[in-house]
């Protein structure tokens, strides 16, 4: 049943003439007698009286005219949520970000809804290593990480740089330094994330090279656990400086740099390289590249 015929069959309907519905929808009398004509062999029943000459519907008329407004406003509701959607005035981006990289995305979103507070904005928690099959898989549409995934499937935008830094309590006796040595460090007493990454191994390896003792008395599951333990100085930990950079400007934490370990990390946005977008994921992925381009990478 095709959708144009329908129109055909409301438009007689309601002008009660077969020449002002042809002028109605800029078609030739003939061709609306055609359509209704087909539309009438593919339904097996009369829909127009034919001995009279206003248009009048049969009872079989009457109630495919129903069924055929509904299925027209149908039409014209998913059309105006698609032009919503295309305005964004309707959708959302779905994001899979780790505890450190969330970090970054707070003043991304903050000024995509300043942009677009209509759209939806779900990020999920998830591991870094298992983000980039989250977005193959399909389970979102935007992965933000720290490195870049080896998936030709997956297209990578740097959006930020960020570093490793030493972290501290302020009334830590380091904590007036700007930089520190790993020899410094053969006595203090860290607190560390449980969770294996590239950056812990190049950490423990730094401190082999130098034949300096890393001490980790404490392992913990979360970045913010671990800055709490040093505000109290329980010990001292090296973090990503994005993850803590709230409480360094607020001065509950002192941050030092470690000369022999300049340990930089690109923050990556990943999506699906031959997918299209939704239109409210290209919208946030612009935003993202506007801020990086404004502040920097």
């Amino acid at each position: 049943m095709d959708i144009n015929q329908l129109e055909v069959l409301v438009t007689v309907a309601r002008e009660r003439s077969f020449s002002r519905a042809a002028e109605v929808l800029n078609r030739t009398q003939p061709a609306i007698s055609q359509a209704v004509r087909r539309l009438e062999q593919e339904v097996g029943e009369k829909l127009f009286d034919r001995s009279t000459k206003d248009g009048t519907l049969t009872f079989a008329g009457e109630v495919l005219l129903d069924y055929a407004r509904q299925m027209l406003n149908l039409r014209h509701t998913a059309q105006a949520a698609l032009v919503e959607m295309r305005n964004l005035h309707h959708g959302k981006v779905t994001i899979s970000a780790n505890e450190h990289t969330v970090s970054y995305l707070l003043p991304v979103i903050e000024e995509f809804r300043r942009l677009h507070p209509l759209i939806k904005i779900e990020v999920q928690r998830g591991v870094a290593s298992r983000i980039p099959k989250q977005i193959t898989g399909r389970e979102v549409e935007l992965g933000v990480i720290s490195f870049t995934p080896n998936d030709d499937s997956l297209r990578s935008v740097s959006v930020m740089t960020d570093e490793l830094v030493l972290i501290a309590s302020p009334k830590h006796k380091l904590a007036r330094q700007s930089s520190v040595s790993i020899k410094d460090l053969g006595d203090e007493t860290f607190v560390a994330h449980n969770a294996p990454s590239p950056y812990r191994q190049k950490v423990i390896e730094s401190f082999e090279k130098h034949k300096t003792s890393l001490n980790i008395s404490v392992e913990l599951p979360s970045l913010e656990a671990i800055k709490k333990l040093v505000e109290k100085g329980v010990g001292v930990a090296l973090v990503p400086k994005l993850s803590a950079a709230a409480e360094i400007e607020g001065g509950r934490l002192a941050a030092l740099s470690v000369k022999e370990m300049k340990l930089e990390r690109k923050l990556n946005i990943v999506y699906r390289r031959n997918s299209e977008l939704s239109h409210a994921a290209k919208a946030f992925l612009q935003v993202a590249k506007d801020l990086a381009g404004k502040y920097g990478k």
